[in-house]
C-alpha cells in the first residue's frame, strides 16, 4: 500500500467541495456511468472520494494535473476488484489499467494518453510516485493511502474531511475492501494486495481516522 513519506503539511482549510469541479467531458461522464454500473455503493463512494482527496491536494499544493485524466483514473482505479473484471492471474491494479485503456480507446483517446492513464491506475498501489514525472499518479496514490489506511488524514482540515464524508459516506467500506483484498491474496499470493493482507491490513484499516470520525458522527 502507498507510504506517504512527505513531511509537508497540506491543510486545505480554504478549499471546499464546491471548488473541486468534475471535468465536463463526455469521457468523464462515461467513466462515472461505468463505475456506477459495476461498483458497489461503498466502492463507488470510495472512488469518488479518492478523486476529491487527490484533486484537493493538487489544488492546495499547486500541483498541475490533467483534470480529466485524474478524474477518470480515480473513478476506474479499483475496477479490477469487481467480479466482472477481476483477473485470476493479474493483480487487480494491472487489470484496472488494462480496462481503463480499453475504455478510453473507445472514447477516442490517443495511445500515449491511454498509457498514462493505465500507469496512474497501476501505480496507485506504489509506496511513492514522483510528483514531477507523474503528478496525477502522485496525488491518487496519496488519496488511496488516506482512503484505506487513513494515512496523513490530518493533511486535510477537519471541516473539509467531515464535509466529504457527509456527502460521500463510507458505507461499510472497511469490511468490503478487506474481503476484496483477502480474495486477491488467496488467488494471487505474489501481488501487493497479498503482501498487504499478510502485513496486517485488517489492523491498519481498523485504525483509519476517517472511519472513526464517521462513526462518532453517527452516534
Amino acid at each position: 500500500m502507498p507510504d506517504d513519506t512527505s513531511t509537508a503539511a497540506a491543510k486545505p482549510a480554504g478549499i471546499t467541495l464546491g471548488d473541486l469541479v468534475v471535468p465536463d467531458t463526455p469521457t468523464s461522464a462515461a467513466a462515472l456511468e461505468v463505475a456506477s454500473a459495476y461498483q458497489s455503493p461503498a466502492l463507488l463512494n470510495h472512488s469518488v472520494r479518492a478523486h476529491v482527496w487527490a484533486a484537493a491536494r493538487a489544488m492546495d499544493q499547486g500541483i498541475e494535473v490533467d483534470a480529466e485524466l485524474l478524474y477518470v483514473a480515480a473513478l476506474l482505479h479499483d475496477m479490477g476488484l469487481v467480479a466482472e473484471f477481476d483477473s485470476h492471474t493479474e493483480p487487480f491494479e494491472v487489470t484496472g489499467g488494462h480496462l481503463a485503456g480499453v475504455f478510453t480507446a473507445g472514447a477516442g483517446w490517443p495511445a500515449e494518453r491511454r498509457r498514462r492513464l493505465a500507469e496512474i491506475i497501476v501505480r496507485h498501489m506504489d509506496p511513492e510516485v514522483d510528483v514531477a514525472t507523474n503528478p496525477e499518479g502522485h496525488v491518487l496514490s496519496r488519496a488511496a493511502a488516506l482512503e484505506i489506511l487513513g494515512r496523513n488524514a490530518d493533511d486535510f482540515a477537519p471541516d473539509f474531511r467531515s464535509g466529504v464524508l457527509e456527502r460521500y459516506p463510507r458505507l461499510g467500506l472497511v469490511a468490503e475492501f478487506l474481503t476484496y483484498f483477502q480474495e486477491q491474496a488467496r488467488r494471487k499470493p505474489d501481488s501487493i494486495a497479498a503482501w498487504a493482507v499478510r502485513s496486517g491490513l485488517e489492523d491498519w484499516m481498523a485504525d483509519n481516522p476517517l472511519d472513526l470520525a464517521e462513526a462518532s458522527t453517527d452516534h
